[in-house]
């Protein structure tokens, strides 16, 4: 989501992994590590890297071999049937496709194209850890891209240049040619980001394991000379994976249509509220830039994955799924789905607009009546309004829209709640991560303003 897409996207979306809305103050990405304290590694340390790297595309491969146009499976969890149709799509055959993998790269470079060449607006990133204390420019024209990618695959599909079926004809291929690109370019940045002793790395991407930099990402913001303002990952952390799960899901409602001659009504729904969310991140996409993904993580294997590979292949599940097994709701339970959908957009739109608004100008017309604590940092943390509810309450409204989208698919299989149940986890690791880090950034503010507000997803709940 996001980015919040692995850790937005495994940490997706991206206007909500934040700390608590604070007013403007110097902001500054992390640096090196002081080595004269001992390391403390996020996500299990080396161990937990390497498992989590091997395990992520298998997940990919997984969530499609487990349900599928020939095979889903049900509540009943047979395992021998589950495991030995998972096993049938882990041969060469199914995974590659030389054709699919140029289409990944394809669009990849495409979308490359449409950000240099469409006009955008330019905004100053965060101050960053260096002696300058400089601001990196970002080029903001990703709601544009957007739409000219939907037009153009559209217009492709209709003058049947390139068909939208493709998409779900080719899925699995297109995702492993994913799982490729993904992994070159997490070695790639990699490797250049030892070109120079001056390149400024994330504070966990300078460990001491090489394995655990890898995965976390050395170098904060990957730029030359050459790129000028074209920051790589800021680039994948809106673009070729976030417009290609939209796509994705018109891709799946068109093969719907071309085998049952309608799109139902769940896969409207799927389609809409999904492309919705996408659509919203890039209309708001200055708002990244103030985001862990983007001040905090370096660009590694987990964000290169997570962005371009897991974002758009698991989350495209429940429309594909869709496609051969609708569930037929009736009415009633559509419009309840909805109006879920509706509440969680709120939430999340609601409390997400008040933090920026908060952050441009406490002083402003629309959050200058909220009730705010002072820190030692200079900063001030929103104790009323949305954020006086709940210290997360943008990621509540998040998972009650996620959740809708897993139930259009009614309730045959629990393979379409993946979705809903692995971002509830991620959500709780996510709430956890900021948690710690606005202990350290905060020290005894952090639990004075935990006095005021109590709650961290649901307001007098949890």
């Amino acid at each position: 989501m996001d980015s919040d897409h692995l850790s937005k996207t495994m940490q997706r979306n991206k206007s909500k992994q934040t700390a608590p809305p604070a007013a403007p103050a110097a902001s500054t990405s992390s640096s090196h590590h002081d080595k004269n304290k001992p390391f403390t590694y996020d996500f299990g340390g080396p161990i937990g890297a390497t498992f989590i790297m091997i395990i992520l595309p298998v997940v990919v491969v997984f969530l499609y071999a487990g349900c599928n146009e020939t095979y889903c499976v049900d509540n009943r969890f047979d395992f021998p049937e589950l495991f030995q149709n998972v096993a049938k799509r882990f041969n060469w055959d199914d995974l590659v496709d030389p054709q699919a993998i140029a289409v990944v790269f394809a669009w990849f470079g495409f979308q490359v194209a449409l950000e240099r060449l469409v006009p955008g607006t330019y905004h100053a990133g965060v101050q960053l850890a260096t002696p300058k204390k400089e601001r990196l420019t970002y080029k903001v024209n990703g709601h544009t891209c957007f739409w000219l990618s939907i037009a153009i695959v559209g217009i492709a599909h209709v003058q049947k240049w390139a068909a939208l079926t493709y998409l779900y004809d080719h899925y699995l291929h297109l995702a492993f040619g994913s799982i490729c690109l993904s992994l070159l370019i997490s070695i790639f940045v990699y490797v250049v980001s030892f070109r120079s002793p001056d390149v400024l790395c994330a504070e966990q991407g300078t460990s001491p394991s090489s394995v655990f930099n890898f995965f976390i990402g050395r170098e904060l913001n990957f730029r030359t000379a050459a790129t000028g303002t074209f920051d790589l990952k800021y680039f994948c952390e809106l673009r070729p994976g976030l417009i290609g799960w939209a796509v994705l899901n018109l891709g799946m409602a068109a093969k719907q249509y071309e085998l049952h001659g309608t799109v139902s009504l769940s896969m409207w729904c799927v389609v809409f509220f999904q492309n919705l969310y996408v659509w919203d991140a890039l209309w708001h996409e200055k708002c990244v830039l103030t985001t862990m993904d983007i001040t905090t993580d370096g660009f590694g294997y987990m964000l290169a994955f997570g962005d371009l590979t897991w974002v758009p292949f698991t989350y495209s599940l429940q429309a594909r799924y869709l496609v051969a097994r609708d569930p037929n709701l009736s009415v009633p339970v559509i419009v309840a789905l909805v109006a879920l959908n509706i509440l969680g957009y709120v939430i999340f739109r609601g409390a997400n607009a008040q933090k920026d608004a908060f952050r441009t100008n406490p002083n402003g017309d629309s959050v200058k009546h909220l009730k705010w604590m002072p820190t030692k940092r200079g900063t001030k943390l929103l104790i009323s309004g949305w954020w006086g509810m709940a210290r997360k309450i943008n990621y509540t409204g998040d998972w009650f829209m996620g959740l809708a989208w897993c139930a259009y698919c009614g309730k045959a299989s629990i393979m379409t709640y993946y979705y809903a149940i692995f971002f509830a986890i991620l959500l709780c690791h996510r709430a956890w991560r900021d948690d710690t880090s606005c202990r350290e950034k905060y020290g005894d503010d952090w639990t004075e303003y935990k006095k005021h507000v109590k709650s961290v997803f649901f307001p007098g709940i949890l």
